[in-house]
């Protein structure tokens, strides 16, 4: 995601990716550091640190750019995040940073202490930029963070550091994570403060029995070497992961005694109870289609299971319903009770558990998804989430009562179709509200609740929108020969004239990690396509097929289980087949596909088994046979390869890569740490073996995302712009 300022420059604030594939992306749990009343947010400005009310427009400095320069150092500390204690007088400062995997996650940290003025580098004694996730302890006298995958504790007073643990090592990891548990669960802070900050609890992954990927580095040395990661593949078993207590001071770690066996479950979630008296946990068994929650005693380890659901496809996780963030426990009621989601009804509805598990009672009640929890308003028993139960490719904030008996109370604007997102303050006083729609740029507002008024008129969203008549965007739906019905965009070519004939591009991804078709103001567009496809004479398509994170209810959603690269291809073949049917203008001789990751796995299967229908095809970074990928991904979807590998096998682009006839262009990163570049090299055999032309072109050392060195978005847009002209060329005809 990429930020930029507010007109006052007093609010840093996101700008929606133009690859970003879902509606429901909200801001980032943790964008705005609020105060804690709720009243006011913290921002990092010109390298100085500040406090700002909404309300009034007013500032206060809390740390200056001369505060935050070292002794003996000429400019100021480069603030790549903080964060304060509850006092406000301690303020933890992240700099210096480098990434891991997606995140810049590891760094180095610096302690501000106002009253003193004295500012000290946190860890010091360990090498530069390898500290991650430090924490300020609740009562403010201490920091914690991990360095090299152990966990150490530094008083702030003192500076002694104590380490915690110390048997961390690149396949024992304390307090933070291996690779697929950041992909996939979206876990990376692996260790929680308790209240009284006494006591850490902490994950340990242990992957020690799990196989390293081998990535070969042959650029950055005259001679190659190997990157080893561990990286659990599909049909082999996670690694052994388990929860441990130990005191802040140091000494013997507790490790919490949650049944079955380590290899065959996983624990995405944990916290301290409300009243710190225990741990908190979720299991999920390794098909993740049965989920536990395990209350476990500090000083016995003992577990206690207190809830439990099952479901025949697979269980989301809190990732997939708070903005891809597994942290925190939504506790209500002093501690006495939880707010939990699930699908168990057919629908993604909010559920209060008492904290015994013994009592549970729906909040969102009816025949709709909600698609995030947004805030809780305990003081005036609301619950505010997203939901839009009058349109899949929409978004909206409603609330009800947090007792079971409210109604859906849209608290969005009803005039603004389209898609709407929030950040709102605690106790959900204030929030940041943006907007967008086909037509509409996204906007941004601060607003009070639970009214919905802008704060300042002057620079509402009333005020200040600004709309663009998309003419040659239409929003529809279509429904296949197998009576499935799908929401689609379509964008048109310039100066169309319904007597000619047209190339149509379809733009795909198709799984369940996301959706293309929504209601944004980046529909229609193609980041990749250097120039203007309307004027060009492209038409530009997407539909949502089965399976993709739509809010159409469980059904749809997880009809994909076990079907991946079937029921979702089959779904974009028919309703591109039905629309060339409706639609004569569009040529059926220029039809094309592309789509990156997922989608360049659907965009393979499409030119593999539909060569009738596509012909022409670009896959970027695409899984060319499913049994390549990581375990928690393909097995939530598909199952255990041990017990159903045909299905694995029947969706996977390989084996129909004999079928290819049209024009392939086929595109990966050396370096892709995601989907190896293995998949690229089975395929491109299986290609060569049944003596089927293609292009093909590896970019060295790169990862998923293609965007690393000097050159490289430029190169690759050029490459596919290049490659549809020729091949599917535009124009009426």
């Amino acid at each position: 995601m990429y930020r930029t300022k507010n007109i006052q420059g007093t609010f840093l604030l996101i700008i929606f990716s133009l690859i970003s594939l879902t509606c429901f992306a909200q801001f980032r749990s943790g964008e705005i550091k609020w105060t804690a009343d709720g009243n006011g947010f913290y921002t990092a400005e010109n390298n100085a640190i500040q406090k700002n009310n909404p309300k009034t427009g007013q500032q206060e400095v809390l740390a200056t750019t001369a505060q935050l320069t070292p002794a003996g150092h000429n400019k100021s500390l480069s603030i790549a995040d903080f964060s304060l204690s509850a006092d406000n007088n301690i303020m933890l400062i992240f700099t210096n940073t480098a990434r891991v995997w997606r995140y810049n996650t590891r760094g180095d940290y610096w302690i501000l202490n106002k009253r003193s003025g004295e500012l000290k580098q946190i860890g010091k004694d360990k090498p530069a930029q390898t500290l991650m996730y430090a924490k300020i302890s609740p009562d403010g006298k201490k920091v914690a963070y991990v360095s090299n995958r152990n966990i150490y504790v530094e008083d702030i007073a003192t500076g002694k550091t104590t380490a915690l643990t110390t048997d961390g090592n690149r396949q024992l990891i304390n307090g933070t994570f291996d690779w697929v548990y950041e992909e996939e669960f979206g876990c990376r802070d692996g260790f929680r403060w308790s209240s009284d900050s006494k006591q850490i609890a902490y994950w340990q992954v242990d992957a020690r029995q799990t196989r390293d990927y081998l990535m070969l580095n042959t650029t950055d040395s005259i001679y190659s070497f190997v990157i080893p990661v561990e990286y659990p593949k599909v049909g082999e078993p996670p690694s052994i992961v388990k929860i441990g207590i130990v005191s802040a001071e140091g000494g013997a770690t507790k490790w919490m005694d949650i049944p079955g066996d380590p290899r065959q479950h996983y624990l995405p979630r944990m916290e301290w109870l409300a009243d710190n008296s225990a741990v908190i946990a979720q299991q999920l068994n390794r098909k993740q289609n049965e989920s536990k929650i395990f209350v476990c005693n500090p000083s016995t380890g003992a577990a206690t299971n207190v809830y439990a659901e099952s479901d025949k496809a697979w269980i989301d996780i809190k990732s997939r319903w708070n903005d891809d963030d597994p942290t925190g426990w939504d506790w209500i009621d002093n501690g006495k009770s939880f707010l939990w989601v699930s699908e168990k009804d057919g629908w993604r509805h909010i559920y209060r558990i008492t904290a015994d598990g013994k009592k549970e009672t729906l909040l969102t009640k009816g025949d709709y998804d909600i698609e995030t929890i947004s805030a809780v308003d305990e003081k005036n028993n609301y619950i505010y989430f997203i939901a839009s139960p009058n349109s899949a490719i929409q978004c909206y904030l409603y609330r009800t009562k947090m007792d079971g008996k409210g109604k859906l109370e849209l608290v969005s604007p009803e005039h603004l179709k389209g898609t709407h997102s929030y950040e709102i303050s605690p106790g959900a006083q204030l929030a940041v509200h943006s907007f967008t729609n086909r037509n509409t740029p996204y906007i941004y507002e601060w607003i009070s609740l639970p009214d919905h008024k802008p704060l300042r008129n002057e620079e509402s969203i009333a005020v200040n929108i600004k709309t663009q008549d998309r003419k040659d965007l239409e929003f529809f739906t279509i429904t296949t020969e197998d009576n499935v019905t799908m929401n689609g965009w379509i964008a048109k070519p310039e100066n169309f004239d319904p007597a000619k004939k047209y190339p149509v591009l379809l733009y795909v991804y198709g799984e369940p990690a996301s959706a293309t078709v929504i209601d944004n103001f980046y529909a229609g567009r193609n980041r990749m396509f250097q120039g203007d496809m309307a004027k060009q004479g492209y038409f530009y398509v997407s539909f949502n097929n089965r399976g993709t994170p739509t809010l159409k209810g469980a059904a749809w959603r997880k009809s994909i289980y076990r079907n991946i690269g079937v029921i979702n291809i089959r779904d974009q073949a028919m309703a591109m087949k039905k629309l060339l049917q409706e639609r004569p203008y569009l040529d059926t001789a220029r039809v094309a596909s592309w789509g990156w990751s997922g989608g360049g796995s659907s965009t393979l299967n499409l030119m593999f088994q539909y060569p009738d229908i596509f012909k022409t095809g670009i896959a970027i970074a695409a899984v060319g046979n499913q049994l390549t990928y990581d375990n928690i991904y393909q097995e939530r979807y598909m199952g255990l390869p041990q017990e159903n590998k045909e299905d694995f096998i029947k969706g996977s682009p390989i084996t129909h890569a004999k079928n290819l006839r049209g024009n392939l262009l086929y595109i990966h990163g050396t370096g892709d740490d995601n989907v190896h570049y293995q998949n690229a090299e089975m395929l491109l055999n299986e290609l060569i073996k049944y003596n089927r032309q293609f292009q093909f072109m590896a970019y060295p050392n790169r990862t998923h995302s293609i965007s690393e060195g000097e050159g490289t978005s430029k190169h690759l847009q050029t490459l596919y712009t290049n490659y549809l002209l020729k091949y599917c060329p535009p124009g009426a005809r």
